[in-house]
């Protein structure tokens, strides 16, 4: 595509996304499905420029799309939030940079039989709080993500788990229901963070106290962990606060101390980088990169991520409970165009939902490719060759919004007119958890590298709603190959298992896939050591400022 056409395709999208825009109320972004979050304590910003280094490390300054939700891991599970909890809480088990499994709070692990996995723990680790890091801590942690009143869409990371057993202070066991091949993988995921003890018996007070509380009023608002820094305010909707935790029990953190910022528009974050009121600036958009790599002082991180962006179909309203209008629009997305016209080319189409690198990923499955006589021969058979009015659901990402404009366009060739409604995320999760909208426009990363994670929470019929299967998508034939999937300690035997699955669910089209994006991080010169996983994750403790 010429640099010419593709300027004019994207005024036109800017033309139409104002259009759109003016009849719609925004909101913030994840890559992720969350809860929504509580409010915290009132701090004041700072209005002068990113601290730089001093003998103490200086105030590394985080300008962000979003806010997050909540800083409870277990009452959360989209980016920003994970972004602030993964630098508080530390998990059982970590991931090198090349996915490998490593040790985390745990220093080892043995699997003493086919449904028993033990972990002997680190010794000498506290809390922010002074608590003790123990066995007992970590039973208490689970015991809690595991609790139905707590209700966390984490939660169906470790359903399988039936028992907990402390052996000593730093030893403790994990009894699984069945044969659970992905419970190493899915112990580095942060909603398997350690939370204090003390914590999460004051969450619990809060709700016996008050039956109108919910779980994580205290912990989503003043979090409490064995991380490398430790909280210290919040202004919802402006900052994050953090502050490096000077009895870290590993290696400590270099810098003094960590602001997340709130900045929604765009090219105020590139403004804030070039003038030096920021280090880094998250979600830079495609047709920004040029720019910021041309600043004298700065340039952008391009990390191949494990995220899919996908349109969703809620299947339980017509006519997306008709397989073949799903397959239809699903083929009616040209994948390659739309990637190099919004995203500047910084992604990869999608055949399914997982990205390549995730375990269970092939690429020998009949995707539904862009061909559209075959999506409007497919309409024509479910019996809509005449169309129909639907609308197509997204919160305030820029890039998702064009994807809507671009979808809507086509749509039109099948004859099916669509609208755009763009609202705050907190009301579009809520919305699309209760199953209110027709089709949506989300995402869903994979921090565990495995299959499991990337397909159980989304097409499971156990996971309508909030864990992530807002398509309301059920089928006993996926449901039962994904549990194998679970169960099969057999590499080669899951891989085939998954395989299956993934036919299956391309073929019945509860979402269509469009791209795995690549994360676009805009960063300092002055910053070395910063880290973003492949999960869209950033990893801070190594991050040094330079003069």
């Amino acid at each position: 595509m010429s640099f010419s056409k593709k300027s004019l395709w994207m005024l036109l999208l800017t033309f139409t996304l104002a259009l759109v825009l003016a009849a719609c109320a925004g909101g913030d972004d994840s890559d992720e499905a969350t809860n929504s979050g509580d409010t915290g304590t009132e701090t004041n910003t700072d209005s002068g420029t990113a601290e730089e280094n001093t003998a103490g490390g200086g105030d590394l300054i985080i300008a962000e799309l979003s806010d997050a939700s909540s800083l409870d891991p277990h009452g959360s599970n989209d980016v920003p939030s994970s972004n602030v909890q993964s630098n508080l809480y530390e998990t059982l088990v970590n991931r090198d940079a090349n996915g490998d499994l490593v040790p985390g709070l745990a220093e080892s692990w043995t699997q003493v039989d086919e449904l028993t996995w033990e972990f002997k723990l680190k010794q000498g680790v506290t809390f922010h709080d002074g608590e003790a890091f123990n066995a007992e801590a970590v039973k208490t942690s689970f015991d809690r993500l595991l609790d139905p009143e707590v209700a966390s869409p984490r939660a169906f990371l470790f359903e399988m788990v039936t028992d907990i057993k402390v052996i000593d202070d730093s030893t403790i066991q994990f009894v699984t229901e069945y044969p659970f091949s992905p419970l190493l993988a899915h112990l580095t995921h942060n909603g398997g963070g350690i939370i204090s003890p003390k914590s999460i018996a004051d969450d619990y007070a809060a709700m016996e106290a008050d039956s109108s509380v919910k779980a994580g009023s205290v912990i989503g608002t003043n979090p409490v962990g064995t991380g490398p820094f430790k909280f210290v305010s919040w202004t919802p909707g402006t900052e994050i606060k953090l502050e490096k935790f000077a009895e870290y029990a590993g290696t400590p953190a270099n810098i003094d101390t960590v602001t997340f910022k709130v900045v929604p528009e765009s090219a105020t974050r590139v403004a804030e980088l070039q003038s030096g009121f920021a280090h880094i600036i998250g979600a830079v958009e495609p047709g920004q990169v040029e720019n910021v790599n041309a600043f004298d002082g700065a340039s952008v991180l391009e990390t191949a991520s494990s995220s899919l962006t996908y349109l969703g179909f809620n299947t339980q309203k017509e006519p997306f409970n008709n397989p073949k209008v799903r397959q239809a629009i699903s083929k009616a997305i040209d994948r390659p165009t739309l990637i190099e016209g919004i995203y500047e080319g910084y992604g990869i189409p999608a055949i399914s939902p997982l990205a390549p690198g995730i375990f269970g990923y092939t690429e020998d499955v009949t995707s539904m490719a862009y061909n559209m006589d075959e999506a409007k021969a497919l309409l024509a058979e479910a019996g809509y060759a005449d169309g129909f009015k639907t609308t197509i659901w997204t919160n305030d990402n820029p890039a998702r919004q064009n994807v809507a404009i671009v979808l809507q366009e086509a749509l039109k060739q099948l004859n099916v007119t669509a609208e755009i409604e763009v609202m705050e995320f907190g009301s579009y999760l809520e919305k699309t958890a209760a199953g209110e909208h027709d089709m949506f426009i989300l995402g869903w990363s994979n921090p565990t590298g495995d299959a499991d994670y990337g397909l159980y929470a989304l097409f499971h019929s156990s996971q309508h709603g909030d864990p992530g299967n807002r398509s309301f998508y059920s089928s006993d034939k996926v449901d039962e190959l994904l549990e194998q999937g679970r169960r099969e300690a057999d590499s080669a035997k899951r891989e085939a298992i998954y395989k299956e699955a993934l036919q299956l669910i391309s073929d019945e089209s509860p979402m269509a896939f469009v791209l795995h994006p690549y994360t676009l991080t805009g960063v300092s010169d002055k910053v070395s050591g910063f880290n973003v996983g492949s999960d869209s994750i950033y990893q801070l403790r190594e991050v040094k400022i330079s003069e």
